[in-house]
């Protein structure tokens, strides 16, 4: 695309790349990536050369490449150290399967600096990545989730700043987790198979790990429920009498909201024809529930990797009948 020939102005680029105004002049004091041809005392404008520079510098920040390193090779063009978004790394012939130490951290570094700027296109970019080279479960894991909390220890520390920052990286994890949930919804699961109902706690608004939850049963081929933040005893009730899942997943992020005679009730709920009545398993998941030993008919996975083959689990012996003896056994 041709740009007008007396070249953009600083706001027009930064919409552009969906970066703050104040973090051109830092990089361009800092490192020398500003307007090729800008003239003391007039307005700073941006050729379409020095706007390809900086997309260059976003592109290498965003996938974890230090500033100065970035600024560097996007200003000579040379190839960066870190591999982009997207690209598989080099890796050493003698390392066995799994992530590279350094690959997760650059990931989580770039994903970060990415939500700092509230630059949407590359958090898109790298999340796809993540996912598609660790696998969901390990990007949960090593990326995702540590980069939210991160974010949010930022916002708790600095005074309520950063809110739109923790805000702006959740809706994209989301998204991000919807997209692979979306994809393994499209196969068909094994007939017979009941649901696993997701909800969380009354009072609890943290959904996404239930919602990385749903993606992992998705690509398992399991069907689920998902309920959502904050969903009303009643509301719970009902579902699970009207649906007769073969697990029930509460999610409580803190203890303040773990509400242990909901779960109890959920484990002695029972539904079906008289002489053959059915339970379901209840998975306490979440840090909320640390502390306490299960009840009969309760799990307590340790992470989303444990969750999903317990659910696995349970749905194929539901599928085969046995869903009333798993229920009753699990603790």
């Amino acid at each position: 695309m041709t740009e007008p020939s007396p070249g953009l102005t600083s706001g027009a680029v930064a919409r552009r790349l969906g970066v703050a105004p104040t973090t051109l002049r830092s990089w361009d004091r800092r490192y020398g990536i500003g307007p090729a041809a800008h003239e003391s005392g007039r307005h700073r404008r941006w050729s379409p050369d020095d706007i390809a520079v900086l997309q260059e510098m976003c592109r290498l920040t965003a996938s974890g490449v230090p500033p100065a390193e970035a600024a560097r090779a996007a200003r000579s063009g040379a190839a960066p150290a870190a591999p982009a978004p997207g690209e598989a790394p080099a890796r050493p012939a003698a390392r066995g399967p799994g992530p590279v130490l350094g690959d997760v951290r650059r990931e989580l570094r770039g994903l970060g600096r990415a939500a700092v700027r509230l630059d949407s296109g590359a958090m898109d970019e790298l999340l796809g990545s993540a996912i598609a080279r660790h696998g969901l479960v390990t990007a949960w894991e090593e990326v995702l989730a540590p980069a939210l909390h991160a974010v949010g220890r930022k916002w708790e520390t600095s005074e309520d700043r950063y809110v739109e920052v923790e805000h702006l990286l959740s809706w994209h994890v989301s998204t991000a987790l919807r997209r692979v949930g979306s994809a393994g919804r499209a196969r068909t699961p094994e007939a017979g198979t009941p649901p696993v109902l997701l909800a969380c706690v009354p009072h609890e608004q943290h959904t996404l790990p239930l919602e990385a939850l749903a993606a992992g049963l998705a690509e398992l081929g399991v069907p689920t429920l998902m309920f959502g933040a904050a969903v009303p005893p009643e509301a719970l009730d009902q579902a699970v009498r009207r649906t007769g899942p073969a697990a029930v997943a509460l999610w409580a992020q803190a203890r303040s909201t773990a509400d242990h005679p909901l779960a109890r009730h959920v484990a002695d709920t029972s539904w079906g024809v008289r002489g053959a009545r059915s339970r379901t398993a209840v998975l306490l998941a979440g840090p909320g529930w640390a502390g306490r030993t299960p009840g009969p008919g309760m799990l307590r996975p340790t992470g989303l990797r444990e969750a999903l083959s317990l659910l696995r689990g349970l749905c194929a012996a539901a599928r085969d009948g046995e869903g009333a003896t798993a229920a009753s056994g699990g603790s």
